[in-house]
């Protein structure tokens, strides 16, 4: 009799993942914070169910050739200590749907909530123009394209790798009249102004990144490094944003845990650091009227 044989039902096979990941020490934080939603989105994405499965399906009883499946999923998990979302090649963000594979980081920007809310307040009007800088699988500026359905997205990338994925996901959603991929190292190939400007770039610091959970080490470096200090990219995105704004343009940037280094080096910039209700921090805005003011005195 199989060591699995006692694994009837759907809820059976997530308990069962909920165990064996806590025995096995995994790190979540890569589209879910906790071993429970994490068996269950790997049970469910071998059983060809959505995540929004009702409850009470759980209680189904599974096949055989069901329960082999999962287990040899969750066992994966396990020995390659790989994000679920490599392993599923889907992460959700902004409530859409989004292919992803190891050419990218994971999509679990806490910007998404900015696009769920429109950037309220601080949006003066309706953005015609918005660049989404180090775009990685494209999902920040993608997501903002879906709320505002008459803007022109551009979604940037140093990464070949990376924009190949971005455009896939443009194919997916159906943007490819609106949104469009653009090779650039931050602002060398950007051409125009933009009424916002989105980036996630890579803000990992050296110490960080050498201490960082096995999970990490399957994303890409690219996306991660940043230099000593983890602004390497934030410093070049602050010298270039203004030549590239609008005159009432927004500038959004995730810097995560390099968010003191950020204040540190920038004293005289007004950075606004906005707060979450979905968890999340180190993310700043700044007006164009403010940078271009900073410029002037600094010059």
């Amino acid at each position: 009799m199989s060591e699995y044989a006692a694994l009837h039902s759907i809820q059976d096979l997530v308990r069962w993942g909920v165990s064996r990941f806590h025995q096995a020490e995994l790190f979540f934080g890569h589209g879910t914070d906790n071993a429970w939603d994490e068996s269950r989105l790997l049970v469910l994405h071998a059983l060809y169910l959505p995540w929004e499965t009702p409850q009470e399906y759980l209680h189904c009883r599974v096949t055989d050739e069901e329960r082999d499946a999962v287990v040899a999923l969750l066992e994966e998990r396990i020995r390659l200590r790989m994000p679920a979302a490599y392993l599923t090649g889907h992460a959700r963000f902004a409530g859409l749907d989004f292919v992803v594979d190891d050419r990218v980081l994971v999509p679990r920007s806490p910007i998404a909530e900015l696009i769920d809310g429109r950037f309220e307040p601080w949006l003066e009007r309706e953005p015609l123009r918005i660049l989404d800088l180090c775009t990685g699988s494209g999902c920040i500026g993608i997501g903002a394209a879906t709320v505002f359905d008459e803007a022109e997205v551009d979604l940037s990338d140093i990464s070949e790798d990376a924009l190949a994925v971005a455009e896939s996901n443009i194919e997916m959603h159906g943007l490819e009249g609106r949104v469009q991929t653009v090779r650039s190292d931050v602002f060398d190939n950007i051409e125009g102004r933009y009424d916002v400007i989105l980036s996630n770039p890579p803000y990992v610091d050296a110490e960080d990144l050498a201490d960082m959970p096995e999970e990490y080490q399957h994303e890409p470096a690219l996306g991660l490094a940043a230099g000593d200090d983890g602004l390497d990219i934030a410093h070049r995105i602050i010298a270039g944003a203004a030549d590239h704004l609008t005159e009432d343009g927004l500038l959004i940037v995730e810097v995560g845990n390099s968010w003191g280094a950020m204040d540190d080096a920038y004293p005289d910039l007004p950075l606004t650091w906005l707060e979450f209700e979905n968890g999340g921090d180190g993310v700043f805005l700044v007006t164009a009227r403010d940078l271009r003011e900073w410029q002037a005195r600094n010059s």
